[in-house]
């Protein structure tokens, strides 16, 4: 009876290995010599020379409106003020929300989510029978949620992070819901 070392096996196809392999589709061209690649460098350095001067003359003139532009933009970027408007803040060691008057922010180890007020669909909570996981997910319009879940030092901290929560949502979400009275004006 005759033996053989190795594989029994087939050899795979090339899509069995490569999931990016097209029948037909050759490889890439071979570079082109190094002396096409610095002919090519050093005509792209002899454009950028000629740009130079157009490009120091134009930083020159637009220098005094660029003070002025900057000045305006540092008023728009600073933070706008907080509003004497209820604060949702609950953290553990991994895990943050905060609701306050510009939205949700939720942050778990290096990620973050921030959600405006316009961005947001529901928001839930949820605290377990057992344990001490508080559970609040927010829903977008999109159908799309994000759940986040803080360890409480005491369950007792559920039910002051629920009205803390509430207070928040009521203060700024709204729900979309259209009053009795706008239907009833509409019509004949």
């Amino acid at each position: 009876m005759e033996q053989r070392i190795g594989s029994k096996s087939q050899p795979l196809d090339a899509a069995a290995v490569n999931p990016a392999y097209i029948p037909g589709l050759t490889s890439p061209a071979k570079a082109e010599p190094k002396d096409a690649a610095v002919e090519e460098a050093a005509s792209e350095e002899a454009v950028v020379e000629d740009a130079a001067p157009e490009a120091a003359v134009a930083e020159e003139a637009s220098a005094e409106p660029e003070e002025e532009a900057t000045s305006a933009s540092d008023s728009d970027s600073e933070p706008e003020p907080d509003p004497d408007g209820p604060v949702f803040e609950a953290s553990d060691r991994r895990a943050s929300i905060k609701a306050d008057h510009s939205g949700v922010r939720l942050r778990l180890d290096d990620q973050e989510a921030e959600f405006r007020w316009d961005e947001i669909g529901a928001v839930e909570t949820e605290s377990p029978r057992f344990g001490k996981r508080f559970t609040v997910t927010v829903h977008t319009p999109d159908r799309r949620w994000y759940p986040i879940e803080i360890e409480a030092t005491a369950r007792a901290r559920f039910k002051e992070w629920e009205d803390q929560l509430d207070a928040v949502l009521d203060a700024y979400f709204e729900d979309g819901e259209v009053s009795e009275e706008a239907p009833d004006e509409s019509a004949p």
